[in-house]
């Protein structure tokens, strides 16, 4: 009895559990597909772009550094300051200019009263000799000691510009309004002439200095409107070319193209790399597939895009992507020629979805 109550405790499971599946299954046949559009794969013979590396760098900047040698007493800012234009950044031990600076303040002195001495003298015998009380001798004398007198003072009084202007570089201050980014001594160091102190730049004014083969430098022109891939942020910008060197005497054969970059909110930073896209066809020595970058699918850091199965179901495909161009991607691996993938749906996709080509 027990074997016989078993046995249909079984039979009816197994009845259960096929009732189920063809209600599930008849479920889903009832879900109605989802309209998708497709676009077939197109191998590209040609590439739309030149593409160069670069190097993003603010348009306004400068390494500022000192014409005399001495002892760094303050250094008056930090890396990240704003700062305005005329600002103490930067002050050098200048004892050995004040003490100069007396000296000839003491040379200016004497020479003004030697001046002064000189020229009662002169307006004297200027007198006399109109009198015919003076020789001409005399007053020849008398001149030339009121000239040198005149042209001592003077030579003092230039000193004294020189030695101010020395002073100019023992306090440096900012060239113009901008933004500290890198602080290379701190108090107590030597500063020595030419050694880079204080960097500064003014933000949110960028360019971009390319390197261009001398296979392509004569394709480039002035004015020529460009795309500027930031791979770091993961944004296309956009840039007109300002310059394009001539010469590659020193640059290693590399021929130097700089492009201003429109104004933008996206946060971009000096020293960020840059590929930047000519608008140039170039025959490439492959078949290029490209898609558009709307149809991409991304996981974390796993791209894919949908593709159409046999039995007209959406089949989610990994890939491996390239370099992109304008609103197009390159595929390097996972999507083949003469491959249709689904650029648009009406619907939410996912793997196995029913679909609808429109």
């Amino acid at each position: 009895m027990k074997n016989i109550y078993t046995i249909l405790t079984v039979t009816v499971a197994l009845l259960l559990a096929s009732c189920g599946g063809d209600s599930k299954k008849s479920i889903e046949d009832n879900v109605p597909a989802i309209t998708v559009k497709v676009n077939q794969v197109e191998a590209n013979g040609n590439n739309p772009f030149l593409s160069v590396s670069g190097k993003i760098q603010a348009t306004n900047s400068a390494d500022l550094s000192t014409r005399m040698m001495g002892y760094v007493n303050n250094v008056h800012v930090n890396v990240g300051d704003k700062v305005r234009k005329g600002q103490l950044l930067v002050s050098i031990n200048n004892t050995d200019l004040q003490a100069k600076k007396a000296q000839i303040n003491a040379g200016i002195t004497e020479a003004t009263a030697a001046f002064n001495s000189a020229k009662k003298d002169y307006n004297r015998f200027k007198n006399l000799f109109a009198d015919n009380s003076a020789s001409q001798k005399e007053m020849d004398d008398m001149t030339a000691n009121f000239e040198m007198a005149k042209a001592r003072l003077e030579a003092a009084k230039q000193m004294k510009n020189e030695i101010n202007a020395q002073f100019t570089y023992s306090n440096i201050t900012a060239p113009f309004n901008g933004t500290i980014t890198s602080k290379n001594v701190k108090i107590g160091d030597m500063a020595n002439p030419g050694m880079p102190l204080i960097s500064i730049e003014t933000p949110g004014h960028f360019e971009v200095i390319a390197m261009v083969p001398e296979t392509e430098i004569s394709t480039i022109k002035k004015g020529t409107t460009v795309n500027v891939l930031v791979k770091s942020i993961n944004k296309t910008l956009k840039g007109k070319v300002t310059e394009v060197s001539t010469s590659a005497k020193n640059t290693g054969g590399q021929y130097l193209a700089k492009i201003n970059l429109n104004k933008t909110d996206t946060n971009i930073l000096s020293g960020m790399f840059a590929t930047v896209q000519f608008p140039i066809e170039r025959k490439a020595t492959t078949s290029m597939i490209l898609i558009p970058t709307d149809a991409i699918v991304t996981n974390g850091q796993l791209s894919g895009i949908y593709t159409v199965s046999q039995s007209n179901t959406a089949l989610l495909r990994w890939i491996r992507l390239g370099k992109v161009f304008e609103n197009q991607v390159e595929v390097l691996s996972g999507l083949n020629a003469d491959e249709a993938y689904i650029v648009s749906a009406e619907g939410k996709l996912f793997n196995g979805a029913k679909i609808s080509i429109q």
